[in-house]
């Protein structure tokens, strides 16, 4: 067992800590939003993740699991004090390292022996660097700064966390090796791959991986939209090259372009810092390149299907989230669909299980709000699918075809078969699908 610090209550920082307070150690979690702390403290989760809502109230009743705003007394307790605050992207696509300098500061103060700082907000190379330059121009006790960036995927952060497929760390002092090995000894048990590397490489892993990813995921994109005009299926080509062990099956689905709070933002943040370092990356230029465009490409579809001028139809949407399993709407596709098609003169009715409330802070009143699946296709002109929820993969075909004006329906995930829906007598539209 284990005294840890997080400041920071998002994402990042409220599952981390949860989960270790999970492993048995004792965590306090800091934030200086006040109203958010009582709301944590009575089991109220800011967030939607499956597994949070169960887990959080446990270690607060087992008083491994505390909110605090007291950052003072909250380091001065703990063995490892993680910054897990935001670092959201400035106008020019770079991480704003405001919050985490600020938390350096504020852990310097505080400082009343060795700590191992960690930093688990994805940061720009070299942030490290001037983490342990901040709190050393601001105390003469000794301590460690290490990296440990997350991985998680929204939706599933929790298996994510607790059975990862490695954890990475880059550390150079004896001491914090050590503590973040007893750490995390309880996952290694277990069999996961614990690496230690130097700083910076762990830093540019985080970006590396992301980029990666999102690279896969326009690739595709690009792939699907030449299958449509050669005549092959993309869903046909995905299984044949993920077949192949070099490349493997993941991220190879195509659709409408990804969105979330972290490949967007990561992806610029790295070519931000290419920049800075005289250094090009031009397939990541072409990766962001390509995601705009996808993004927009749904709307272009239905104007080409339906007409320029989609005046007085009404289009009902299932699925906001940039993603199935989370309310995170952060430039989440539907977002640029949906306004498309209101400035083209459509009506439009959404539903989502999850993202109805952060939706309505993005867009606000631009689609109307549906309370489930179906209510969105009465009179609808065509259905458009923009997350694949497990809700909406086998629905009552009858009864939508029953609702709707016209069974015409736009499918942006690829969740559904051509030729059933064909047989069924819809006029389906995937995407790179023959």
């Amino acid at each position: 067992m284990m005294n840890v610090a997080i400041v920071g209550t998002g994402y990042v920082g409220l599952v981390a800590g949860t989960c270790f307070a999970e492993l048995g150690h004792r965590v306090v979690c800091v934030d200086n939003n006040i109203e958010k702390l009582r709301k944590l403290r009575a089991g109220e989760l800011p967030i939607y993740e499956p597994g949070l809502e169960e887990m959080v109230p446990r270690n607060v009743e087992h008083e491994r699991l505390v909110f605090t705003d007291d950052l003072k007394s909250a380091v001065e307790r703990a063995d490892i004090v993680f910054i897990a605050v935001g670092t959201p992207p400035g106008e020019d696509g770079s991480a704003d390292l405001t919050y985490v300098v600020q938390v350096a500061e504020a852990i310097g103060d505080a400082l009343n022996g060795f700590k191992v700082v960690a930093v688990k907000s994805t940061v720009p190379i070299g942030t490290c660097d001037k983490v342990r330059a901040v709190i050393a121009s601001r105390s003469k006790e000794h301590f460690a700064v290490v990296s440990n960036p997350e991985f998680l995927r929204e939706g599933v952060a929790v298996p994510d966390f607790m059975k990862p497929d490695r954890i990475v760390v880059g550390a150079a002092d004896d001491r914090a090796i050590e503590l973040m090995t007893r750490l995390y000894r309880p996952l290694t048990q277990n069999g996961a791959k614990l690496m230690f590397m130097d700083v910076r490489s762990s830093e540019m892993t985080k970006y590396a991986s992301n980029s990666m990813l999102a690279t896969r995921i326009s690739f595709m994109n690009e792939l699907a939209n030449l299958c449509e005009v050669v005549g092959a299926d993309i869903e046909n080509v995905r299984g044949g090259m993920g077949s192949d062990n070099r490349i493997g099956p993941s991220f190879l689905r195509a659709g409408v372009g990804f969105g979330g709070s972290c490949f967007p933002k990561d992806v610029r943040a790295l070519l931000q810092t290419a920049k800075e370092y005289n250094s090009e990356l031009g397939v990541l230029d072409s990766v962001v390149a390509a995601n705009v465009r996808q993004k927009v490409r749904m709307v272009s579809i239905i104007r080409e299907q339906l007409g320029d001028d989609l005046t007085g139809m009404r289009f009902g949407v299932w699925g906001l989230a940039f993603k199935p399993d989370t309310d995170d709407m952060r430039e989440a596709p539907a977002i640029q669909i949906i306004r498309g098609l209101v400035e083209a003169g459509a009506t439009v009715v959404a539903y989502d299980p999850e993202a109805t409330e952060t939706a309505q802070a993005v867009l606000e009143n631009v689609p109307t709000y549906a309370n489930n699946a179906y209510a969105c296709c009465e009179g609808a002109d065509a259905l458009i699918l923009l997350t694949e929820w497990r809700e909406f993969a086998s629905p009552d075909w009858d009864r939508v075809a029953g609702l709707m004006r016209s069974k015409t329906v736009f499918d942006g995930r690829n969740l559904w078969e051509p030729n059933e829906m064909r047989e069924r007598g819809f006029n389906y539209r995937g995407i790179g699908r023959k």
